[in-house]
């Protein structure tokens, strides 16, 4: 895998997305919807794209581009917004639908450790989001495509250290951003986790 696409890379976790794709050699090619949101350290190192997911053109334009990437990462958000929204599983249908008219087979897309859970257990105030989480999830898991579903619980804002990651559950309540990212980034060179839903934590040993 030489190059990238990254949707969502503007964000706390996209953001260490982006630095350890970057840090591993990969190119990396960004969707972006205001020149604002760019951090600085983002300029001259990656190629930015600028539109929106909801746009399935502006998606196409990422992906194909100057030549097709080897996958996708997307790590969509709402920016702490919990209300009833479509944006993120119309977003995900656009890039499903992008990667097949390129050819394309492979990305990692994030969600939340909530769909791990019964609803019983889920914050009311996190239902409308978990439903828009779900409508992801069955999207992905439709697509056909080698997709890694990762489904993080609380992401904090603390350096990487060690995680661990298991199909079908939660193996823990925290993850660091940076693990998250590196998992992000490298679940896409690791055919194990295709077609997976996967639960990611901070190991306990580094807990």
């Amino acid at each position: 895998m030489q190059r990238i696409a990254v949707i969502g890379g503007t964000g706390m976790t996209g953001q260490c997305v982006v630095d350890y794709a970057l840090e591993k050699g990969l190119k990396v090619r960004l969707l972006y919807r205001t020149e604002p949101t760019v951090p600085e350290r983002f300029k001259g190192k990656v190629q930015l794209v600028q539109g929106d997911v909801t746009n399935i053109e502006d998606v196409k334009r990422l992906i194909e581009g100057d030549g097709v990437v080897d996958g996708v990462c997307v790590i969509l958000g709402t920016r702490n917004k919990l209300e009833a929204t479509t944006e993120l599983s119309r977003g995900t249908e656009n890039v499903i639908k992008a990667m097949k008219d390129a050819n394309l087979r492979k990305f990692s897309i994030v969600m939340s450790s909530f769909l791990l859970r019964p609803l019983t257990e889920v914050p009311a105030v996190f239902h409308k989001l978990n439903e828009e989480h779900q409508r992801m999830l069955d999207l992905t898991k439709a697509s056909g495509l080698d997709y890694v579903a990762i489904l993080p619980p609380h992401i904090a804002d603390e350096p990487a250290s060690s995680y661990t990651v298991v199909h079908d559950e939660a193996p823990g309540r925290l993850v660091s951003k940076e693990d998250l990212a590196k998992f992000i980034v490298d679940s896409l060179d690791q055919p194990e986790h295709y077609g997976k839903v996967c639960g990611i934590a901070k190991s306990a040993k580094s807990a």
